[in-house]
């Protein structure tokens, strides 16, 4: 199976409990799956859910790179330090991925991570900075075109792959 494939399957699964939350539920899966693609990254990257404030808002997640880890021993772990390769902030997968990306919460991740992978789970947007140093989206990568349709796609997570 590949990560997407699981990633839709747990998706899927966790809102066929008619438990979870529309955000915040999806996270593990969500993590699972951009913990999977950045293994195979140069240099690897490895995603954390819910990251404390560095002055500017809870951001939902951030992407680290290994040299942000240190060796497990008995010594006091890292001080906080910034995602280096950026803060993730998520939305439910009813709202538009490129309409979060012009709003002030996104604004103010940019200012201080200087990059921000936004999702609804069914699109994938990343903000950076252009040749001048002033936000601009990136990357996009879009798995269906409406949260009808990206539900649907779950059903049968082959149909995406």
């Amino acid at each position: 199976m590949t990560p997407l494939e699981t990633y839709l399957r747990e998706l899927r699964d966790i809102r066929s409990s008619g438990a979870a939350v529309k955000e915040t539920s999806f996270y593990p899966a969500l993590s699972n799956l951009l913990n999977e693609v950045g293994r195979k990254l140069k240099p690897r990257v490895r995603c954390i859910i819910n990251l404390a404030d560095h002055g500017a808002g809870l951001p939902d997640g951030g992407l680290f790179t290994p040299d942000q880890f240190q060796k497990p021993s008995d010594v006091e772990p890292l001080p906080g330090q910034s995602p280096a390769r950026g803060a993730i902030e998520v939305k439910s997968t009813k709202d538009d991925a490129w309409i979060i990306a012009d709003g002030k919460q996104v604004s103010g991740y940019w200012e201080k991570y200087r990059q921000v992978l936004i999702t609804n789970y069914r699109d994938f947007l990343l903000v950076g900075q252009d040749a001048d140093g002033k936000p601009a989206k990136l990357e996009s990568f879009r798995l269906a075109d409406s949260e009808k349709a990206f539900w649907n796609a779950a059903i049968h997570p082959r149909s995406l792959s």
